[in-house]
């Protein structure tokens, strides 16, 4: 399962890292239309997404560094467009709360347990509320009412998903006290 660490599907993390400022910059440029090319980055992102998992599985390149970093630029992505649509008033606010509260609990929490040697890699669940995400945000720049919909299936989704990986964890812990015993 270890790789080398500079391998293609983490670069096409890193570069998913790297859209975030050029999301920020083309949402908030003065420019026609920056909403609709904020979006066509943020889809160049959920492209990248998709693809790094299919070439890290299929070409067994899969990385403890993957693991992590490929679900924390997922959810820095999120958060980064979620709060620009609050800030331009395109979705409430309570939305990127729930959200935001959810993906940083994850990446604090992450970290703490990749520090004591435990990686919960992404479940389907998980990768089904980032798709969800990825389409509500599109179906928004073009039907903001049908947007908002979607953007409601996505986060109960993502509270799903959460509560998931909780279980997954409990599972895995008390696996490894049975192990220690």
């Amino acid at each position: 399962m270890e790789g080398i660490i500079i391998n293609i599907p983490n670069l096409l993390t890193v570069f998913r890292l790297v859209l975030i400022p050029i999301f920020l910059i083309v949402f908030f440029s003065p420019s026609l239309n920056g909403l609709l090319y904020a979006v066509g980055i943020f889809l160049l992102a959920g492209v990248t997404d998709l693809l790094d998992g299919y070439i890290a599985r299929k070409c067994n390149l899969v990385t403890k560094v993957g693991i992590v970093l490929d679900p924390l630029a997922d959810k820095l992505m999120l958060i980064t467009v979620l709060t620009c649509l609050v800030i331009k008033s395109y979705i409430p606010i309570w939305m990127l709360i729930i959200i935001a509260c959810k993906e940083l609990f994850m990446i604090f929490y992450g970290l703490f347990l990749y520090k004591k040697g435990t990686i919960i890699p992404s479940n389907v669940l998980g990768k089904l509320g980032t798709i969800l995400f990825y389409i509500s945000i599109f179906t928004l720049s073009v039907d903001k009412v049908l947007g908002i919909y979607l953007l409601y299936i996505s986060i109960a989704a993502a509270i799903v998903a959460f509560f998931n990986y909780l279980i997954v964890y409990r599972k895995k812990s008390k696996n490894d006290d049975y192990a220690l015993k």
